[in-house]
């Protein structure tokens, strides 16, 4: 069973008293946890190793962290990267060294460990090499970018996950009958329908959904009730912000959701995802940028409205804010998904890039330069200049616009959809006449030379 809650005289939230001190009462996480998992045959034999939980808030990294001590016995000592300095990592190191003479192991464990610095980060590594002790940090980040790559090489990356609601339901009925309040411990009554809003509105965070359950307790103490009603649970949860970390891991992973939503011709993912976005607190203006980026790079000219719609959300976001910006950016995420989709434009511009980079610096070729000058007409500067408007269909066949060494390479190919079908017809039909004159004046050269 969990720890006995009233077995401190100070007070501490529900969640603290709520921690887990052996394997089996700990909820979710069973793709690193589940019998036969490394991680769980590690804490049994206690055969342990340094390592980083990586995961939202509210998921059990210091439950576990703590839960490991335990059952192996060992010293638990704490550190939070927010305000801890290379002092206090020495003064844990002092603290583990004093037991290892009596053969006791000790676990430092580090929150947030991402907000320490490379300097700090590195203060570990000897103590982690030599054993003093077992570290385990904790992460909201993406360890890969916020740790020193020395730290990762001596430990282990779990990846923890969002609690599901089966878990966080468990939760709350083992919290239940544990609530504390003026009128001593409180049976509470609250149906189930009210529990499953507790736990959706806690959005996979086990910590937020016990908060919010302790609230309604007090709530119902000072009403002189037992009784939770969805009066209460509206009053407590209204303004409640879904999980979003703006810069972090989980906004790259929804704007990336997003794009390829559209990309992938999924209006309803599309709107989905810019509404967790901005449900989440994104700056709508973000993603209408977003938006113009999609336009361009995976619509672009096989419907090229796509573009203007996306700039004409943009700006009305801008004039009008929310919520009728919200709508028309809303309006151009689903249009987007809905046109014909290439990304030729997007292809041919980085094909571009690379072969510029690459590539020799080519001259641009006389008939092209521009002549402002007498001595820039005298040195032949746009000579033999052929104008396309004066031709009937404005197109010259056979006229070369490339550097002469490069002059049959191409950058762009439309795909068949769209407008850009029509496109790729009429640039087949321009290199039909182009070769056609390149054949004739091969032809005229031969006549000459007979």
């Amino acid at each position: 069973m969990a720890t006995d809650l009233f077995s401190e005289h100070v007070y501490q939230p529900l969640a603290a008293r709520m921690r887990p001190i052996v394997l089996e009462d700990y909820l979710g996480q069973d793709h690193i946890l589940g019998e036969g998992k490394p991680l769980r045959e590690a804490i049994i034999s206690q055969h342990l190793h340094s390592m980083i939980f990586w995961g939202p808030p509210g998921v059990g990294k210091t439950s576990l962290a703590r839960l490991i001590a335990e059952t192996c016995d060992a010293q638990f000592l704490t550190l939070s990267a927010v305000m801890a300095g290379v002092k206090d990592i020495r003064e844990a190191v002092k603290k583990a060294e004093e037991v290892l003479p009596l053969g006791k192991k000790t676990i430092l464990f580090v929150d947030e460990v991402h907000r320490f610095n490379k300097a700090q980060q590195d203060a570990f590594l000897p103590f982690v090499e030599n054993g003093t002790f077992i570290f385990i940090g904790a992460t909201t980040e993406n360890p890969a970018f916020e740790l020193n790559n020395a730290l990762l090489s001596r430990a282990k990356v779990y990846v923890m996950k969002s609690l599901e609601n089966h878990d966080l339901i468990q939760l709350l009925d083992n919290a239940l009958g544990n609530i504390e309040s003026g009128l001593g411990s409180l049976e509470l009554d609250i149906s189930e329908d009210s529990k499953q809003h507790l736990v959706e509105a806690a959005d996979g965070d086990a910590r937020r959904v016990l908060n919010s359950l302790e609230l309604a307790a007090e709530m119902a103490a000072s009403k002189n009730t037992r009784h939770i009603d969805n009066q209460m649970l509206e009053d407590i949860l209204t303004g409640t912000p879904r999980r979003f970390d703006k810069g972090g891991d989980y906004f790259y992973d929804q704007i990336s959701a997003l794009h390829k939503a559209v990309r992938g011709s999924s209006p309803d993912a599309a709107v989905y995802w810019f509404c967790r976005m901005v449900d989440g607190g994104c700056d709508p203006l973000y993603i209408a940028r977003r938006a113009v980026r999609m336009a361009s790079e995976d619509i672009g000219n096989a419907d090229p409205r796509a573009l203007q719609l996306a700039l004409n959300a943009w700006e009305t976001q801008e004039r009008l804010g929310s919520p009728e910006g919200e709508l028309a950016i809303a309006q151009a995420l689903i249009y987007m998904a809905c046109a014909p989709k290439s990304n030729a434009s997007y292809v041919a511009l980085k094909r571009a890039q690379k072969f510029v980079r690459e590539g020799k610096t080519e001259d641009v070729p006389v008939h092209l330069r521009n002549a402002p000058t007498k001595l820039a007409k005298s040195m032949g500067h746009g000579a033999d200049y052929n104008y396309a408007h004066d031709t009937t269909d404005a197109y010259i066949p056979g006229e070369n616009y490339l550097p002469e060494s490069i002059k049959n390479q191409h950058f762009y190919e439309p795909v068949p959809r769209g407008l850009e079908s029509k496109i790729s017809e009429k640039l087949a039909y321009y290199r039909q006449l182009n070769e056609k004159s390149e054949w004739q004046r091969y032809s005229d050269d031969s006549e000459d030379q007979d």
